[in-house]
């Protein structure tokens, strides 16, 4: 990933005249559910494998006292891989699990506590509804997670929902993908579980070998104790070095006090 960018554009040379990869077949170019928040409704070619990992993850969050202090939380995630199995010519089975993550917070009055372990497990199943190519995409995306990791990681409680992922590509190389999904989240007292609702619209435009993902996420938690409301401004950029293979960085800003400040991170993805 250090090589030149005439170099990179020599390696690209055989996908350079794909357009943003939507197809499910596996004569296309590999199709992922990252970089940035959005999924695709693109699945894994039958009986394919298919991995789509952060290599490394940097959230942080900061609030102000409004006398110099405050608080600070910072989360690193060493690898966060998705392993996905094609099941049909219009199904995948995945798993999302992170082998380890650390998590680092520091209060208004410099006290640090730090606390690391692996992640939770996230099962996903997705189940396409349209004809594997072609401008119009729509799939099914029902997930639950399911509590592996330690309580100073996680909330020890089984979540789940369902997305439905939808993509429109547009001459020219853009493709518009929008993200209605329905979730049943935890409630924060750990007493019982509440109804969520995340969206997000995402134009990503393809030039030759990169895309590049420019996406306003939002996330509403009914939770009983009060909502929840986190709203981000997303951008990534993907390079495809063969139809296999991608690699791509990108950055999650968020535009309120309730959602992370920044996350960054770097990632893979090929199949097989």
């Amino acid at each position: 990933m250090r090589a030149t960018v005439p170099a990179l554009m020599l390696m690209a040379a055989p996908v350079s005249a794909q357009t943003v990869p939507t197809a499910s077949t596996a004569e296309s170019a590999i199709c992922t559910d990252r970089p940035t928040k959005s999924n695709f409704a693109c699945t894994v070619p039958k009986g394919m494998v298919q991995i789509e990992t952060d290599l490394f993850s940097w959230q942080t969050s900061q609030s102000e006292d409004g006398q110099g202090g405050g608080e600070r939380a910072d989360v690193l995630v060493f690898s966060n891989p998705t392993l996905k199995f094609g099941l049909s010519d219009s199904s995948d089975l995945q798993f999302n699990w992170s082998p380890y993550a650390r998590a680092r917070s520091r209060d208004a009055a410099g006290r640090v506590s730090i606390n690391q372990g692996i992640g939770d497990l996230t099962v996903r199943y997705k189940q396409r509804l349209t004809a594997p190519e072609g401008p119009f995409q729509l799939a099914l995306l029902p997930f639950i997670k399911l509590p592996t990791a330690p309580s100073s990681i996680g909330n020890g409680k089984v979540e789940g929902g369902i997305a439905l992922p939808v993509n429109y590509s547009i001459d020219g190389g853009w493709t518009v993908t929008l993200g209605p999904q329905l979730d049943v989240r935890a409630d924060s007292d750990g007493d019982g579980h509440h109804v969520g609702v995340t969206g997000l619209v995402n134009l990503a435009k393809q030039f030759g070998p990169f895309t590049l993902y420019n996406e306003i996420w939002t996330s509403q938690a009914f939770d009983p104790s009060g909502t929840v409301r986190q709203w981000s401004y997303d951008v990534a950029l993907a390079w495809l070095p063969t139809p296999n293979w991608q690699f791509d960085a990108g950055a999650n800003i968020g535009l309120n006090r309730t959602t992370p400040d920044l996350v960054s991170y770097i990632g893979i993805s090929t199949r097989f």
